[in-house]
């Protein structure tokens, strides 16, 4: 029976310590890196951090490039429109019908043709 209250008694002891050992002083003050488990454990917690370091730079390089990518899109689209008005108006400024008018709006002899154009041949 007294075996039974000194194991419960050194239980008790060994909590408080634990408690005192993780107190939000010894946590803050970096006393809870020296302890037995974190000794041990040095290796996988820096594995950990340089996955996290690593994760978190990916994620931002990441976000960039999607950044990157959407203006790009939007620049190629802006350029597309401006290349269509262009063609549209190149192809409006060279219909015969405009060309024709032009002429005549400056008085010059030049006239539509009337005959069909024909292909010379070279007896070469």
């Amino acid at each position: 029976m007294e075996e039974a209250r000194a194991k419960k008694q050194e239980n008790k002891e060994g909590d408080s310590k634990r408690r005192r050992a993780n107190s939000l002083k010894n946590i803050v003050g970096g006393d809870i890196l020296a302890t037995d488990f974190f000794r041990r454990q040095t290796k996988l917690l820096v594995l950990i951090m340089v996955f996290i370091i690593f994760y978190v730079h990916n994620r931002y390089a990441s976000q960039q490039q999607q950044i990157e990518i959407d203006r790009l899109k939007k620049e190629l689209t802006d350029i597309k429109y401006d290349a269509l008005t262009r063609s549209s108006e190149l192809m409006e400024k060279s219909r015969q019908s405009r060309i024709e008018e032009y002429i005549s709006t400056q008085e010059s002899d030049l006239q539509t043709s009337t005959n069909p154009p024909y292909e010379i041949e070279n007896d070469n």
